[in-house]
């Protein structure tokens, strides 16, 4: 730390000269929902104010604290059930992980989306579903290295700089954790909800934890936990096999956080690679009990819809 930097640091952190003594007080003072509400104020500091997103009638987040539990599959099999399960809806997908995106390889989408007299981008479509992704832009092995305030200002340009309408329901597949991405999203347009993506695992269970807190504090209620890769079939007896120690675990996080487990979805190498592949599983093979389970969460969705 530089010279410059330790006086900043001794300003601000450790004498907390840039707080009067009556903020010091008031602050010390504060119950614990004031301090919340300070909070959610700070949070939403700087960032553009919320409106409406033409067309579009909902907006449904699909997030996941740790990464590598499978949210991504999850949000392309949704996508793609919901507009299976209900042909007369109009359904989105929106790829907010601006450094990893993996839309454009599940949905088998490699072209540039155009522009049209709007000025705004074209979504490219593929079973149905209307799609936008960084990875349409920057192509399969670009890279995005960006900090904050452009990835901010990217997802606003794919969330709003693209023709979405007329559109039922707007998937967005968000990024690991608990950052710029979900704030912004949660400041640029009403969000009807959101889907937690969790693992059995222990280490994701508690990161998924914090992910259900911060969308208590953004305002955002919970559609359900979706708890991927729950078991395993054994290939001789078909019998379950709970390789990450059972699912007592999930259902403990969804009672501690308030929701519901909206969908069980097993371990299958096949179908994983399907999806990867450009073959959503609930379309490739629509009675695979991977399949069966994308398409009970994306009924869920739709209860939740109808009901709030």
């Amino acid at each position: 730390m530089n010279l410059v930097n330790r006086i900043v640091y001794r300003r601000t952190f450790r004498n907390n000269s840039w707080l009067s003594s009556v903020e010091r007080r008031n602050a010390s003072t504060l119950t614990k929902d004031d301090r919340e509400k300070r909070q959610k104020e700070m949070m939403s500091r700087g960032l553009p104010k919320r409106k409406p997103l033409p067309g579009v009638k909902h907006i449904i987040l699909v997030a996941s604290g740790k990464g590598g539990v499978g949210k991504s599959t999850a949000a392309v099999n949704i996508a793609v059930a919901l507009k299976k399960l209900y042909p007369s809806k109009e359904v989105g997908l929106l790829d907010a992980d601006v450094f990893g995106p993996s839309i454009p390889l599940m949905m088998n989408l490699h072209e540039n989306p155009l522009v049209n007299e709007n000025n705004l981008m074209i979504p490219l479509v593929n079973f149905g579903v209307k799609c936008m992704s960084m990875g349409f832009l920057v192509g399969d092995k670009g890279a995005v290295v960006w900090r904050g305030l452009m990835v901010m200002n990217a997802v606003e340009k794919l969330l709003r700089g693209s023709a979405w309408a007329p559109l039922d329901v707007l998937l967005v597949d968000t990024p690991p954790g608990t950052g710029d991405t979900h704030l912004s999203l949660a400041q640029l347009a009403p969000i009807s909800g959101a889907v937690l993506v969790t693992t059995p695992r222990k280490a994701a269970l508690q990161v998924t934890q914090r992910g259900a807190s911060m969308f208590e504090k953004l305002d955002i209620p919970l559609v359900g936990l979706v708890n991927n890769m729950a078991w395993a079939s054994c290939s001789s007896c078909n019998s379950k096999m709970n390789i990450f120690g059972g699912n007592e675990g999930v259902k403990q996080l969804a009672s501690d956080i308030g929701t519901q487990i909206i969908g069980e979805i097993p371990i299958d190498g096949a179908a994983a690679e399907l999806t990867e592949g450009g073959r959503p599983v609930v379309v490739s093979q629509p009675e695979n009990i991977q399949a069966l389970g994308f398409n009970a969460v994306a009924e869920k969705i739709v209860e939740f819809l109808d009901t709030h």
